[in-house]
């Protein structure tokens, strides 16, 4: 089975819960919570609802015009009367084209700006939610929420919402005015409005369920692409690109598929409601046109009638069409308020201490620590960890692959916190401190270094945001990456490309070490920053990193034991357990382990 096919089914199946869910929930109790983004904008609200008021009175008004012109100008013949009905429906024009401009602006613009809102909630919701909830749910997903999701509540809030509203009082006036005009003919119409509801029940709730099915497919096809794009190397080496074509065409073809069914049932509500709305029509024409003839009503008011009926049938077909345009942003509205309630499991708490830098016995400490991920929670990673490391010292962790080495980082920078046990910074348990200022003390260079899309400068800097230039070149120097940068296209302002593409592996690096020296941490994490590099980059680094590790605390992940001999201490991790420690010439005798790697390595005996 292929990866887009376990996907896939996967999705299947958490569509299908979701299905279920959605079928004891409504539309309009699950979009409310989305307003209140629109409280703070009350005022303005408020002006386009009254705008909005004002142009169905004026539509209303616009039906006694057209009687007047049909009776006092046609039937009268009379000039001046038709000059002076046309003139009233000249002003009536124009009132409501202002009051449309009026609605019309004040409704986008408060769409745009509860959309950008959103945007910018789910995103703050995003940035404080911990690692492990990107391990669970898929990027592409998640971009979906962000993007397609809110564009869609950005439609309902600036137009859907509007045509709803206006509809729904030009459909009452209306009913309003054709019972002022002709009970007779109004109960005809009237009879018809039940057979135009129920379309819009029956279809509306389907239409929703494929809305959310839609947009989950659509997710899964930009989840797919950007697997495919960010891995392009790969796949052109392996010369796949035929079978990502295919694979890739049967996901858009499957989104295409939902996406017609969804159009297929929204098209079917609107042609019920227009049918039945006009079958309506033109009974009453029928019966009205008679009673014109027979002398019962006047032209004028057979004109009036006929004027409201349409406008009461038109509001029925906006509001059809809106109800699907609700329904499917009912499933936008579900995916955002799953991601804003979302709670964060590491956060700072209340009462929150500051580390004491200057007069702790130990920079950190692990105090009977173990560790479950939330993903493996029957398997601990850590198991009873008991490691102090004075402030200065610098450690290296060794061990085979799964031993619980950048478990350890992570406790460290507070991504996770222990099941069991407790981490200390400067004398202080990590989870009472405040979380980005405990994260500001330690500063990681990963093996795999992360850059922007953006210029050198903006990556070094992220370090420290309001550094000078000066800052950043002197950083630079430092790590040994002043030189190449000069010689970059536009110096510190040469834009890398996604992922700094432009950059060779060591190059990537040294920015990486560039930013830590700026960010100036008290504790140091080196993911082994020159395993990957060849030996001229790991030579630049290598004096880089001396450089940044000069009179800091750092521990080291060491896969090339060669580059932690002349660490102070060396900690043998095995299966989560510290099961040795102490120099290297030492644990060469003490720790068989040890010995092993060692031999592995250096051939050593």
């Amino acid at each position: 089975m292929t990866e887009a096919k376990v996907r896939k089914d996967t999705a299947t199946e958490q569509t299908g819960a979701e299905h279920k869910k959605e079928k004891r929930e409504k539309a309009i109790p699950t979009l409310i919570p989305i307003f209140r983004f629109v409280k703070p904008y009350k005022i303005t609200a408020l002006a386009a609802v009254a705008a909005l008021v004002f142009v169905a009175a004026i539509s209303l008004s616009i039906g006694q015009a057209v009687k007047l012109v049909i009776d006092e100008g046609f039937v009268a013949q009379s000039e001046a009367q038709l000059a002076a009905a046309l003139g009233i429906v000249s002003v009536l024009i124009f009132a409501m084209a202002c009051g449309t401009f009026m609605r019309f602006y004040l409704m986008s613009w408060l769409g745009e700006k509860v959309s950008a809102d959103i945007r910018e909630a789910v995103f703050n919701r995003l940035l404080s939610l911990h690692p492990s909830y990107f391990e669970e749910n898929v990027s592409g997903e998640i971009m979906s929420r962000l993007t397609t999701d809110t564009t869609l509540l950005q439609s309902i809030v600036g137009s859907s919402f509007s045509l709803a509203l206006r509809s729904s009082l030009t459909l009452v006036g209306g009913l309003i005015m054709l019972f002022i005009t002709n009970v007779k003919l109004s109960l005809i119409v009237l009879s018809g409005i039940p057979f135009v509801l129920l379309p819009m029940l029956l279809f509306g709730r389907k239409v929703r369920s494929l809305s959310r099915k839609s947009q989950d497919s659509v997710a899964g096809v930009g989840t797919y692409a950007g697997e495919i794009i960010n891995n392009i190397k790969v796949v052109q080496s392996y010369t796949r690109e035929q079978e990502e074509r295919l694979a890739f065409a049967k996901e858009v073809n499957t989104a295409f598929e939902i996406a017609k069914k969804r159009i297929l049932q929204r098209a079917s509500l609107i042609a019920a409601v227009i049918i039945l709305v006009f079958i309506a029509i033109t009974m009453m024409l029928w019966v009205g046109g008679t009673d014109v003839l027979r002398g019962n009503i006047t032209a004028g008011e057979l004109g009036a009638f006929v004027f409201y009926a349409i406008m009461v049938a038109t509001s029925l077909g906006t509001l059809s069409e809106v109800y699907g345009e609700v329904q499917r942003a009912a499933g936008a509205a579900e995916r955002l308020l799953e991601l804003l309630g979302v709670s964060a499991e590491i956060e700072t708490p209340k009462n929150f201490t500051s580390p004491n830098l200057t007069d702790a016995e130990y920079a950190l400490e692990f105090v009977n620590a173990s560790f479950s991920y939330p993903s493996r929670r029957d398997r601990f990673a850590l198991k009873n960890i008991n490691l102090r490391v004075k402030p200065g010292e610098t450690i290296a962790l060794v061990g085979p692959s799964g031993a619980g080495k950048t478990t350890v980082f992570e406790l460290l920078e507070r991504f996770y916190d222990p099941t069991t046990g407790q981490v200390n910074l400067f004398g202080s348990p990590l989870h009472s401190l405040q979380l980005q200022e405990a994260r500001q003390h330690v500063g990681l260079v990963p093996q795999q270094p992360v850059l922007f899309s953006a210029d050198v400068a903006h990556n070094i800097r992220y370090g420290k945001t309001d550094a000078s230039d000066s800052e950043v070149t002197a950083a630079a120097i430092k790590a040994h990456a002043h030189d190449f940068i000069e010689q970059l296209p536009e110096g510190y302002q040469s834009y890398l490309g996604e992922k700094g593409v432009r950059l060779s592996g060591g190059q990537k690096q040294r920015i990486a070490i560039a930013r830590a020296i700026l960010k100036d941490p008290a504790i140091l994490l080196l993911d082994e920053a020159t395993s990957a590099l060849d030996a001229e980059s790991e030579q630049h680094v290598q004096a880089a990193l001396i450089e940044l590790m000069r009179q800091r605390t750092t521990l080291i992940i060491a896969h090339r034991l060669a580059t932690v001999m002349h660490a102070d201490r060396i900690i043998v991790l095995d299966d989560g357990v510290i099961v040795a420690e102490g120099t290297h010439a030492e644990l060469l005798r003490s720790s068989p382990l040890y010995l092993r790697l060692c031999e592995l390595q250096f051939n050593q005996k």
